[in-house]
């Protein structure tokens, strides 16, 4: 019979413990931001063709030309009320973050084929460097809305 012996101080053997445990916390945090799936590459919407082409692959039909361009610089840190839009930005895969401290195109273009309201509906596409980063679906009014531009099959 074999019989090995070792000599642990307290402390040493506090200091193992709390090393393990560091070790198996970085694990953890590590493992859990592995993507689990690859992200699909954003379109280059360079055109306005492309834009308009980008909302049909959506499946919105859309006015031909923008009733409005604008552009304006992304704050270097998101405030209200641009926190809140990236709120629903994040539900359909977009996020402005990747922008803050950007120069950011919104093209707006008329709706033509959201249910029920064949009047008075837009689609807001945010553009970052050709890319789209946000965008959105509304209509004002009293029974204004707005909603994510990629919809989900319910």
């Amino acid at each position: 019979m074999l019989i090995w012996t070792a000599k642990f101080s307290r402390k040493k053997a506090a200091a193992a413990v709390v090393l393990m445990g560091v070790v198996m916390a970085a694990l953890i945090v590590l493992t859990g931001r592995a993507p689990t799936e690859p992200e699909a590459p954003q379109p280059k919407l360079t055109t306005n063709e492309e834009r308009v082409a980008y909302l049909q692959s959506l499946g919105w039909t859309v006015e031909p030309e923008p009733i409005e361009t604008l552009q304006f610089l992304l704050p270097a840190e998101l405030d209200e009320p641009y926190r809140s839009y990236n709120e629903l930005q994040r539900s359909q895969g977009f996020d402005l973050t990747s922008c803050c401290g950007k120069q950011v195109s919104r093209c707006t273009y008329t709706v033509t084929n959201y249910p029920g309201q064949p009047k008075g509906v837009q689609a807001n596409l945010y553009i970052c460097e050709d890319t789209p980063v946000a965008g959105d679906v509304c209509s004002s009014g009293a029974r204004g809305f707005q909603e994510p531009l990629i919809r989900t099959e319910e």
